[in-house]
C-alpha cells in the first residue's frame, strides 16, 4: 500500500484519470452501457479544446506563484473573429487567416508581458485588464457577424479518424511536443527553475525575463489556436466562445497535478482532468440535476479530487 501511494505521489496526474474513469463507469452503469462509447468520444472531442488552453495555462502557472493568464477567453475570441473574417469562407485564405489570428495572439501575449514587466502590474490584474481591451477589439472588428468557416477547416475540426476526433489526435501530438519541451529543453527547464525559485534562477545565469516573455506569448498562441479550431468546430466565431474556458483552463491544470506554487508542470494530467470535467457534467445531466446542483456538485467533486491528489511540498 505504501509503495502504491508513493507511486501516485510521484505521478499526481494518475488521479485525474482515475476520477475520469470512475465518473465514466458510473455514467455507463446508470445508462446500462448504452452510449458509453459515444460519451467517451464526445468527452475527447470537447475536452480537446480545454486541453489546448490548459497547456498554455500550465506553462504560465509553472513559472511561479501568482502567474496566471486570465486573457485566454478574450484571446480565443479575438483569434476566432480575425480568422473567420480574413478567411471569409474562402478555402484559399485559410493559411492567411491562421497567420493573422496567431499574429494577433502574439501581440496579446507581448502586451501581457509588458504590463507585468515594465509597469510592475501583478499578472492576474495585468491579464484581466488586457482581456477587456482584447475583447473590445474583437467586438469592434467582428461587429457581431458570425461568418462560417471554410469547409476544409470545418472538416478538420469535426472529422474522425478510426473513431477518434482528428483534432484530438493532432493536439495529442502537440501535447507530447510540449511535454518534451518542458522536460528536455533549456527553455522548459528554465521555466521550472523560475517556478521553484526565481531569484536563484537569475543568480544561476538563466534568462528569466526572456523565458517569462516566451511563456506568456506561448499561452496566447495556444489560446489563439483554440479560438481558430473552436470556430471551425462550432460553425463560426462567437463573442462568448471563450466564456467557458477561463476557469476550465485553470481547473484542468490544478486537477491534473501541476503545482500551483510553480516549478512543476504536468502535461498528461491535463488530458485526464479535461475528460473528468466533461464526463462529470455529462453524468450530472444523466441524473437530471438542475444547473445549480450541477455547479455545486462539480465544485465539491473537484475539491475532493484535488484533496485526494494531495500536493508536493515546495522548497524555497
Amino acid at each position: 500500500m505504501t509503495t502504491l501511494r508513493a507511486r501516485f505521489d510521484a505521478s499526481p496526474w494518475l488521479w485525474s484519470f482515475i476520477a475520469a474513469a470512475l465518473v465514466w463507469g458510473l455514467a455507463a452503469a446508470v445508462t446500462g452501457g448504452r452510449g458509453a462509447g459515444e460519451i467517451l468520444t464526445s468527452a475527447l472531442a470537447f475536452g480537446t479544446f480545454t486541453v489546448i488552453v490548459g497547456l498554455g495555462q500550465m506553462m504560465v502557472i509553472t513559472t511561479g506563484p501568482g502567474n496566471v493568464d486570465l486573457s485566454i477567453p478574450a484571446t480565443m475570441t479575438l483569434s476566432g473573429v480575425i480568422a473567420m473574417k480574413v478567411m471569409d469562407t474562402d478555402s484559399a485564405r485559410i493559411l492567411l487567416g491562421v497567420a493573422a489570428a496567431l499574429g494577433a495572439s502574439v501581440i496579446v501575449g507581448s502586451i501581457n508581458y509588458v504590463l507585468i514587466r515594465l509597469l510592475r502590474i501583478p499578472p492576474i490584474i495585468a491579464t484581466l485588464s488586457s482581456s477587456f481591451l482584447v475583447l473590445s477589439a474583437a467586438i469592434s472588428y467582428g461587429r457581431g457577424l458570425r461568418i462560417k468557416p471554410p469547409p476544409p477547416l470545418a472538416d478538420f475540426a469535426t472529422e474522425r479518424l478510426g473513431g477518434l476526433p482528428l483534432v484530438t489526435i493532432a493536439i495529442l501530438a502537440l501535447s507530447l511536443l510540449i511535454a518534451l519541451v518542458l522536460k528536455r529543453t533549456v527553455y522548459g527547464r528554465t521555466v521550472a527553475a523560475i517556478g521553484q525559485n526565481e531569484r536563484a534562477a537569475w543568480l544561476a545565469g538563466l534568462n528569466v525575463r526572456r523565458t517569462r516573455f516566451a511563456t506568456y506569448v506561448l499561452s496566447a498562441l495556444l489560446a489563439g489556436l483554440c479560438g481558430i479550431l473552436q470556430s471551425g468546430f462550432s460553425g463560426g466565431a462567437a463573442l462568448n466562445m471563450g466564456d467557458d474556458f477561463l476557469l476550465a483552463s485553470i481547473a484542468v491544470v490544478v486537477i491534473g497535478g501541476t503545482s500551483v506554487a510553480g516549478g512543476r508542470g504536468n502535461v498528461p494530467g491535463i488530458w485526464g482532468a479535461a475528460l473528468f470535467m466533461f464526463l462529470l457534467v455529462t453524468m450530472l445531466n444523466i441524473f437530471g440535476a438542475s444547473p445549480g446542483v450541477r455547479l455545486v456538485m462539480t465544485g465539491v467533486i473537484i475539491i475532493a479530487v484535488i484533496t485526494a491528489a494531495g500536493g508536493e511540498p515546495q522548497s524555497r
